[in-house]
Order: structure tokens, then C-alpha cells, then sequence
């Protein structure tokens, strides 16, 4: 019997009508810069699409000349409704999204699942908004794909790198890690904190990020360590906060678009 993991935020964190949801995103891609990147990974928001959506579609514009290459996606996002060790994946054979349905990698899965940092545990994906709010960005800019879906919770920095390590792949793999940044500062100590750590994730400088830095902290951390054996280098696509989309100023959460890739003089990218 094949297994349906529903979409839980369609209509809090994004529309939960598919053409009101495609004519919001494809409001964003247009908008947003122009770009020769050919990430081969990336760190986007998940915030709900009115605040975050725009960073974000910065990120995922870079995908839609890759399409016909990039065949799997391995998701990471930090665990927000409950506390466990490792790195969880489902059971499901779909995800859904007003979208359509994603099937999941299952010989990714295979890769990782005897490991003893990865648990099944469905219960760390329902209602999980940081894996959710990102498929549409993919469906929409990739169409179709294997989805390999990772929620993270206590982990260290080489418990994740070892997981990634062996989904890594080829051309054919993205690696996203969803996470927003600084949290509930007012707007001018959020650009400060959030550019020291954009400054700190362009360097691959995993052993001094802060948890209070980023509420990816444990999932960035390994793509940083990874990304740092891999001699890949990073750049910053977009750095805002929501008192730049749709808050107020006072108490703002950070956003930062950011992408990977393997040689400064093969790619280059526009910056906003």
C-alpha cells in the first residue's frame, strides 16, 4: 500500500490552492535576480512565503537551467516539534504538496539507513514546516525529481558530514538545507548578526557558528564540514530579514540565501 505524507502548512505557511500558489512563487522567480550559478548545494529559508518566499526564490531561480540535470534532492531542516537525537527519515513513499506528489529516494535511503545517527521516525516529519515550505520552490523549478528527506535533530557537525558524504553524488544531487537565521532581534542587530554569519558560512567556518545564529544550526554545521572537505566554495545570493518583506521592525527574523559550488572561474552569479 503506498504511503502519502500529506501537506501540513498549505495554507498558514503558503496558499493551499495550486494556482494561487504557483502564480505567488512565479511572482518571486520573477523578481528575483538573474543567475549562472550551478549550485551544488544551497542554504534557503523557511519561513512562511509571504516573509521568506522572496530570499529564497533568490536560491531556487539558479535551479530552473539545471533542471534536465538535477534528478534527486537531498532535504535537510532543523527539527521544530520534536526533540531527538540524529537525523530522521520517513516512511512515506510521497510527499504532497498542492503541487503534486514527490516520491522518495529509496535507494538514497538505503545508503543511510543502517547508520547509527539515522532513525525512521515519521513522527519528526509530520508537521515539519522547514522540509515542507521548500517543495514547491523544487517542483516548480525542477518539475519532476526524488525527493531524499532528512529532519535533524541533535546531531554534531560529523554525524551529519557522514550522512552526506554518502548521498552526495554527482551533477545529478542538490543538497538544500533549509534555515532562517537570527530571531526576534530589531532590524538593525539582525543585519549585524545575520552578515557576521554569512561571513561565517562564505568561510566554511563551521566551528564557530552559533546555535542562536541559525535555527539550522545542526544540519549547516555538516553541510559546512562537508562542503570544506570538498573544497567548495560559497556565496552569498541574499541577505534580508522580514521587516524587509512584510514585518515590522521591531522584532525581525533573518533570512540568507546561499549557494555551493566547486570552482570560483567555472561559475558565477549576479548578485542582488
Amino acid at each position: 500500500m503506498i504511503k502519502i505524507q500529506k501537506a501540513s502548512v498549505a495554507g498558514s505557511f503558503y496558499p493551499a490552492q495550486s494556482e494561487e500558489l504557483r502564480e505567488e512563487l512565479g511572482h518571486y522567480f520573477q523578481v528575483a535576480p538573474d543567475s549562472t550559478a550551478r549550485p551544488k548545494a544551497m542554504i534557503v529559508p523557511h519561513a512562511g512565503t509571504l516573509y521568506s518566499g522572496p530570499i529564497a526564490a533568490s536560491a531556487y531561480k539558479t535551479l530552473f537551467s539545471l533542471s534536465h540535470t538535477i534528478q534527486q534532492v537531498v532535504l535537510l531542516g532543523p527539527a521544530h516539534r520534536l526533540g531527538f537525537e540524529g537525523l530522521a527519515i520517513p516512511s512515506a513513499d510521497y510527499f504532497e504538496t498542492p503541487l503534486g506528489r514527490i516520491g522518495i529516494d529509496q535507494e538514497k535511503l538505503k545508503l543511510i539507513q543502517n547508520l547509527p545517527q539515522v532513525v525512521r521516525l515519521d513522527e519528526a516529519h509530520q508537521g515539519e514546516h522547514s522540509l515542507e515550505v521548500q517543495l514547491p520552490f523544487l517542483q516548480m523549478a525542477l518539475g519532476d525529481f526524488k525527493l531524499t528527506p532528512l529532519v535533524v535533530g541533535w546531531s554534531s557537525p560529523e554525524a551529519v558530514a557522514e550522512v552526506l558524504e554518502k548521498l552526495w553524488g554527482g551533477e545529478e544531487t542538490l543538497i538544500v538545507v533549509s534555515s532562517d537565521l537570527s530571531h526576534y532581534l530589531d532590524y538593525a542587530s539582525a543585519q549585524k548578526i545575520d552578515r557576521a554569519t554569512a561571513d561565517k558560512i562564505e568561510k566554511l567556518d563551521w566551528r564557530r557558528l552559533q546555535d542562536d545564529q541559525a535555527c539550522g544550526f545542526f544540519p549547516l554545521r555538516g553541510l559546512l564540514l562537508e562542503a570544506q572537505k570538498k573544497h567548495l566554495q560559497v556565496k552569498t545570493l541574499a541577505l534580508r530579514n522580514s521587516g524587509d518583506t512584510a514585518g515590522d521592525k521591531n522584532r525581525v527574523v533573518g533570512y540568507g540565501a546561499f549557494y555551493f559550488y566547486e570552482n570560483e572561474n567555472t561559475y558565477s552569479c549576479n548578485n542582488s
